[in-house]
């Protein structure tokens, strides 16, 4: 379910789990435009029938693939109102803690860590972000992101 805020309601987010996002597929399609994109054709994410054969039992996603994710994620989970730009500040920590097969699903969590003005009639949110794989034991990224909203 998709938080709804206005600008001046960002501030009372802090400490809010937003809960979880739908599931998304990782697709062999998808990690082959991601490696063009990135120029990471690396076996372990490319080949199949060599992957099959390789630590992982078949190839994985990027763990930046993955983790990009976060950025479709977020729109599901937060709604915002009176907010003229959003902007993607960066990441404070990022931990790739298991790897994604191809053709699992994962999902995010995400709780609003801290809540800070910035300049410019802004708001920073800080946010504890939790990717998993759908039947997995451990998440497959942990982040800490930082995001902005200008009114």
């Amino acid at each position: 379910m998709t938080t709804t805020a206005t600008f001046d309601e960002l501030a009372s987010l802090a400490g809010a789990d937003l809960g979880w996002t739908e599931w998304a597929e990782i697709a062999q399609d998808r990690v082959d435009t991601f490696a063009d994109a990135v120029d990471d054709h690396q076996w372990i994410h490319t080949d199949p029938a060599t992957a099959a054969d390789g630590p992982f039992g078949g190839p994985i996603a990027h763990g930046f693939l993955t983790l990009s994710l976060a950025t479709r994620f977020w729109s599901e989970l937060l709604e915002t109102e009176g907010v003229t730009t959003k902007v993607n500040y960066g990441l404070d920590r990022v931990r790739f803690v298991s790897p994604v097969p191809v053709g699992s699903r994962v999902r995010m969590n995400a709780v609003v860590a801290e809540v800070e003005e910035v300049k410019g009639d802004g708001v920073q949110l800080t946010v504890d972000q939790t990717l998993e794989i759908e039947g997995g034991e451990r998440p497959a990224v942990i982040a800490r992101g930082l995001y902005r909203f200008y009114r």
